[in-house]
């Protein structure tokens, strides 16, 4: 955790955040300076006094300093640096002819300024304000780094989120294409009960994919009654060609994972398991908890994979890089995906991921 010092709150406006550090700073060093010259000294008003004014001093210079440090800091660097160094040797040469002049005044009877008191007070002076000059310079630096690292941030979202609504959006659209075209043939048949239950489905699943966020993460059952009314436009295309089965575990129901994310999945059995089968296939889609994981399978009884038909991309065209991204952005490398085929058998997907539950600020429609 950060200090408060160093919050961003702190900083949120720089100029009362300056002017508290310029005072809690000097009011410090004034009180370390007058309790060390009382140890060496004794309580002497004298000596009090003279720190006093000192700090005063130090105080109004580098306000001068801030000023000129602000000015120097828009120049060439070369230029910039030179310029800040010569400023700092003279408010230091100031300094120290001020606190020679001061000394003298309480000190001697007929107040004068000589080399040796010049000389004499070079040193500490400085000390504190090559002190200030590093503060403030570190400070700068410190804010100009948290200013770029939060643009940065927030680019790296922006291009996440771009990302991801690209790829949710990479539906198929041939699932649309043919989803009309036997809405169409039912009309054709007069079979207009059927058409109307049918484009009554498609209806709500396309309010469903475009209403939510396409960042947005669902529950998993929610992501599940999107199947099932997906599964059922399908069903009226192959009838009982196409079986499908859930097995939901109840304790992971609430636990959430991308919108639309199983879809292209099941999407894919269809074409590559139910569709070139005559007795048609079962689909699959289980879910259990295992420990603080989600283990989702995808599964049918096609023909799996052969070296003469692979089965390289979704029917979407994008291919299971698809689904592999879309998890990379939403989870990191924490989590698994794995495509599995037993030739003749058929063809299985298993997803792991973290068991999430709460995510308001991303709860789809």
């Amino acid at each position: 955790m950060k200090p408060a010092i160093f919050s961003r709150p702190f900083f949120e406006d720089k100029s009362r955040a300056f002017w508290r550090l310029q005072a809690v700073g000097w009011s410090g060093y004034m009180l370390l300076r007058i309790v060390s010259n009382i140890s060496n000294t004794g309580l002497a008003i004298e000596g009090v006094i003279r720190v006093l004014i000192e700090s005063i001093i130090g105080y109004c210079l580098t306000l001068l300093l801030s000023t000129l440090y602000g000015y120097f800091r828009r120049l060439p660097r070369i230029s910039g640096i030179l310029l800040t160094i010569a400023t700092l040797l003279l408010a230091t040469l100031i300094y120290a002819v001020l606190n020679a002049f001061t000394l003298s005044v309480i000190r001697d009877a007929e107040p004068g300024i000589s080399l040796g008191l010049v000389l004499g007070n070079v040193f500490l002076n400085f000390i504190v304000l090559a002190g200030w000059s590093a503060l403030y310079f570190g400070i700068n630096f410190y804010l100009v780094v948290e200013s770029q690292t939060d643009q940065l941030k927030l680019l790296e979202n922006q291009a996440s989120s771009a990302q991801l609504a690209m790829l949710r959006y990479q539906l198929n659209p041939h699932f649309l294409f043919n989803t009309l075209n036997s809405i169409s043939t039912l009309v054709l048949l007069k079979q207009t009960e059927r058409a109307n239950v049918m484009l009554s489905r498609l209806s709500s699943f396309l309010r469903y994919t475009l209403a939510n966020e396409p960042t947005a993460h669902v529950t998993l059952s929610q992501e599940t009654e999107t199947l099932k009314l997906y599964l059922e436009i399908e069903k009226m295309r192959f009838d009982d060609r196409l079986r499908p089965h859930f097995d939901i575990d109840p304790r992971v129901a609430k636990a959430r994972l991308p919108s639309l994310l199983l879809q292209p999945l099941v999407e894919n059995a269809i074409k590559y398991a139910v569709t070139p089968q005559e007795e048609g296939a079962d689909i699959t889609v289980s879910a259990r908890l295992a420990g603080e994981r989600v283990h989702i399978a995808v599964t049918d009884t096609g023909p799996g994979l052969t070296e003469t038909r692979l089965r390289p991309t979704l029917s979407t065209g994008v291919g299971l890089a698809n689904i592999r991204e879309r998890l990379a952005q939403a989870y990191g490398p924490d989590h698994r995906f794995e495509a599995k085929s037993n030739p003749g058998k058929g063809f299985s997907v298993e997803i792991e991921i973290p068991f999430q539950i709460e995510e308001p600020a991303r709860e789809a429609a």
